[in-house]
């Protein structure tokens, strides 16, 4: 039996025996955060971490580190990419060979980069808090765990790092820098806080400045540059058991990562983007010129005549800093956030956001790969595809034509007087949930002139829409589950309703029950064999956050937001059991399904591919490996 279990586990997607170790890793720390499902592809997702060496960026993109070329500034270009790492990339350090990565829940990941094309872990320490960020010096990575302070771990051998001391700061660590014996550590609403190091084993603290909420902290010769989010704060620790203020800037956005070259102090102002600040008088900063990037100004790097900001959202941007007062993007490498998916033939179709519609080719899952995108306006939310045609929910209605999925074209838009949400299409008519504008009915016979043909203002907020035969079904926030009879499109009427037990977001429709999900609403099955009066049949765990759901089979795929993929066995709908999970590296936001795989728009995360399978893990296979 154990042979058995033990040939099982060998024979699993991305392990087999003889492969490299860090496989191994990557597959054996994932048991614990999944349950009859298995990771099978990934793309795309937000940039919060960039570090730079000779003509090389490393950046985060959701769970992977991504090398990108940056010889040629205007273009660069994708060079190697590790695998999924089980959390969202935070912070990173660039040392040698080695690439080390703070990895949120899941601690200091350790990638050997000797091979630009091809990187591999090969060594990870799960740290007890979650790690925002981390320096490196010699043979220790120091490393900034949240409310677990400052933890040292020695790194002498990547592939089997070892804490070797810890210094449990008062708030919450999120940002670190190392100069001499010293760790200056941004610790929250407890300001700067400064470890003598000297001692790994013993980290002891020296001094402290209440500067502030410190997010970040950058070091140059006798000053800490503290990022505060409401500004640039300058310290004097050339007494490091009595540092001292010498100034404070203001900035206009939320000042969350800073580094300093030369006299300049760059400052990543979250939604006011990079800010140049001279601090060639320490005592009087003074900003000399900014950049204000598409997304979220999250984290900065400086290399020569450019600045390398991770943008959240709107990914890797290179702006030139050569003249401080009038800095220019150059170039960029865009990532995105993912709201919601849908799936038709070898695409997935993606609504990501700030960047409008991603057309990803799904036709080998282990290796999705972007073919082309429509840029919209404003915040793409929702989507659905039929036949050439894909509808996005984006402020309004807009169609774009997907029959060649390299050059996608928007060919006709429709205005809603809500704030588009979500959008389903049954026949020549597309049904849109607007927010407080309740439901609205476009006619789409002619792509290229939709028009509104019918609304139905319902009581709550519209988020979500599903439509079966006759009826359109709304998930309504706080007023549960409404029924609309849209056999006349131009004049629907709600005929039923019921109410849930937290407030409705997404709504799915199979056969005589309706899926709702939705914050503190987990699962609830209602049955709609009678629209007039549908009636609670169960749910399963109305703690979740869940934001979306997806019928195959006697499945139902729930997107539960920070806790990822559930797989839910409905076959009796009053008595709904959990059959298998999968815990996203992002936050799951949508979800869809295509024969044997379930596609999540994991936020932050991008896209993740998963798979449900039946295998039995037993900690006895990991006593005997």
């Amino acid at each position: 039996m154990l042979f058995l279990l033990i040939a099982t586990l060998h024979s699993a997607p991305g392990i087999s025996v003889g492969k490299q170790r860090s496989k191994e890793i990557s597959y054996l720390s994932t048991l614990a955060n999944a349950l009859n499902v298995e990771l099978v592809g990934q793309i795309g997702g937000v940039t919060y971490a960039v570090a730079v060496e000779g003509n090389y960026a490393y950046i985060g993109v959701g769970p992977r580190l991504v090398i990108l070329n940056i010889s040629n500034s205007a273009k660069p270009t994708v060079v190697g990419q590790s695998e999924v790492l089980p959390d969202i990339v935070r912070g990173m350090v660039v040392s040698g060979n080695y690439a080390y990565i703070a990895d949120g829940k899941y601690g200091l990941r350790i990638t050997n980069i000797s091979d630009l094309a091809n990187p591999a872990e090969v060594g990870y320490y799960d740290t007890p808090g979650y790690a925002y960020g981390l320096a490196v010096c010699g043979n220790y990575a120091y490393v900034a765990d949240d409310g677990y302070g400052l933890r040292i771990i020695n790194i002498s051998d990547p592939a089997n790092p070892v804490e070797v001391g810890y210094y449990d700061t008062p708030g919450h660590a999120y940002g670190i820098a190392v100069s001499g014996n010293y760790a200056y550590v941004a610790d929250g609403s407890t300001g700067l806080r400064i470890v003598n190091i000297s001692d790994p084993a013993n980290p002891v603290e020296v001094g402290y400045y209440n500067a502030g909420y410190a997010l970040s902290v950058a070091v140059s010769g006798n000053y800490a540059y503290v990022a505060a989010w409401f500004g640039l704060w300058i310290i004097d620790v050339s007494d490091p058991a009595n540092p001292s203020e010498v100034s404070y800037y203001d900035t206009p956005g939320g000042a969350v990562g800073v580094a300093v070259s030369g006299n300049y102090a760059y400052v990543a102002d979250f939604n006011s983007g990079l800010r140049i600040i001279s601090v060639s008088d320490p005592a009087h900063p003074a900003e000399v010129g900014y950049y204000d990037t598409p997304g979220l100004a999250r984290g900065v790097a400086v290399s020569g005549n450019y600045a390398y900001v991770a943008d959240d959202w709107a990914g890797l941007r290179i702006i030139n800093i050569f003249d401080p007062a009038n800095p220019a993007e150059v170039g960029y490498y865009n990532t995105g956030y993912v709201m919601s998916v849908a799936v038709s033939g070898n695409y997935a179709y993606i609504a990501n956001k700030w960047y409008g519609l991603r057309i990803i080719n799904i036709s080998n899952p282990a290796h999705p790969a972007q073919v082309g995108y429509y840029d919209t306006p404003g915040e793409a939310r929702g989507i659905a595809v039929s036949g050439n045609y894909a509808y996005v929910a984006n402020g309004g209605l807009r169609i774009i034509n997907i029959s060649d999925p390299a050059n996608p074209a928007e060919v006709g838009y429709c205005d809603t007087p809500g704030y588009a949400e979500d959008v389903a299409v049954s026949g020549n008519y597309a049904y849109v949930a607007a927010g407080p504008a309740g439901l609205h009915i476009i006619n789409i016979s002619d792509p290229a002139n939709p028009t509104e043909v019918g609304s139905c203002d319902t009581p709550g907020y519209a988020y979500g829409v599903a439509v079966s035969g006759n009826y359109a079904y709304i998930a309504d926030w706080d007023k549960g589950l409404r029924i609309i009879n849209i056999s006349d499109p131009a004049n629907p009427a709600e005929v039923g309703y019921c109410d849930t037990p937290g407030y409705a977001e997404g709504v799915t429709v199979s056969g005589n029950y309706a899926y709702v999900s939705g914050k503190w609403c987990g699962l609830y099955i209602i049955n709609i064999s009678d629209p007039a009066y549908p009636r609670g049949v169960n749910y399963y765990d109305k703690r979740w956050d869940t934001e979306d759901v997806a019928i195959s089979g006697n499945y139902a795929y729930v997107a539960v937001g920070d806790k990822g993929l559930r797989i839910i066995n409905v076959s009796d709908p009053a008595n709904p059991a959990e059959a298998g999970f999968y815990d996203t590296p992002g936050y799951a936001r949508g979800v869809a399904v295509s024969g044997n795989y379930a596609y999540v728009a994991d936020g932050e995360g991008g896209l993740v591919i998963l798979r449900l399978i039946f295998r039995i893990y037993l900690p006895l296979v990991l006593r005997n490996r």
